[in-house]
């Protein structure tokens, strides 16, 4: 990884070099021909009579041409230049962003080989476990709970993989019918509370919010939301999930208080394969994929995903949709 960094970074230098060298070299033509054109208007004046009558007007016409081809050049070299300079802008900040992507890819591939393999090593195990010994019926009780848990981990994580593929490629038909969004939240966090029956998740859900959209995907969204306030916030903290009708916007909230999110990174968050790199975050079970999928579900009922911080430390997001009436 060092040594690919390194041939990167040279590519880089090598680059720069080569773009300053065309610029320099486009700058010193520049100077070249403008010397070349005063020194040929000089020679045209210099062959000139001065008691020919038309002297003057033959001299004005000579400078007239000088400064023709002098803005000529200007014009030209400048156009050349700022079409260097936009090229190589244009394929700077591309290759940049393969590189990142790239980078980005890297860190999910290594990712989802760990959110893949440690749900099925678990379970595995559990189930070995079961197999080759006679356990009291509270010990089986908790490897099943366990299995299980895994078990909906790589379920959601296999809903996401498959959804986000369907949806970047064009795949998935959404629906667009009238859902009743209260009952969606509160199916989705009791469900939560069922599962992480260790963790404090409260809720605060306004009744008769109806949207227009997919039942899948917003439970997917929502699903997405709660998921990640549950990996970055301490146990012993709670989480709070809110809907709110507020004019004609159905406003959902979660509510955490976790390390919170740096405003360098609240736009990023959102982006394919993107992981805050602080530590709490690094430690955390994630692929960088859920927070995309949510936004990119708002995009598509044509709503919108934000991040702010909460005041008590932590962070809330808010998913906006449009509410029916």
């Amino acid at each position: 990884m060092q040594l690919k960094k390194n041939k990167i970074q040279k590519v880089i230098i090598i680059y720069w070099v080569l773009l300053a060298y065309i610029i320099a070299a486009l700058v010193w033509w520049f100077i070249a021909l403008g010397r070349q054109n005063e020194q040929m208007s000089q020679y045209k004046i210099q062959d000139l009579h001065k008691d020919d009558f038309l002297y003057t007007e033959k001299y004005n016409a000579i400078i007239k041409a000088k400064n023709v081809k002098t803005a000529q050049y200007v014009g030209e070299g400048g156009t050349f230049l700022l079409l260097i300079l936009a090229g190589a802008i244009f394929v700077f900040r591309a290759v940049r962003r393969e590189l990142r992507l790239t980078r980005d890819q890297q860190n999910f591939m290594m990712a989802i080989t760990h959110e893949l393999k440690t749900p099925i090593s678990v379970a595995k195990l559990n189930l070995e476990t079961l197999q080759k010994h006679k356990l009291a019926e509270t010990q089986q009780q908790r490897l099943l709970y366990n299995t299980l848990q895994e078990t909906n981990r790589l379920d959601t994580l296999c809903t996401n993989l498959l959804v986000s593929s369907q949806i970047d490629g064009g795949g998935y038909k959404a629906t667009n019918d009238e859902q009743d969004f209260s009952f969606i939240v509160n199916d989705c966090v009791d469900r939560f509370i069922t599962r992480f029956s260790n963790r404090i998740i409260e809720k605060d859900i306004a009744t008769e919010v109806f949207v227009n959209g997919d039942a899948f995907l917003l439970q997917i969204a929502i699903s997405n939301l709660i998921e990640n306030a549950i990996k970055y916030a301490p146990k012993e903290k709670p989480i709070v999930v809110k809907l709110l009708k507020q004019q004609n916007q159905a406003i959902l909230q979660v509510v955490d208080e976790g390390p919170g999110i740096a405003e360098a990174d609240k736009q990023q968050v959102f982006e394919k394969f993107y992981r805050v790199g602080n530590e709490a975050t690094k430690r955390a079970k994630g692929t960088g994929l859920g927070l995309y999928l949510t936004s990119r579900i708002a995009l598509a009922h044509k709503g919108k995903i934000a991040v702010e911080n909460n005041p008590k430390g932590g962070s809330i997001f808010i998913l906006s949709l449009q509410a029916e009436a």
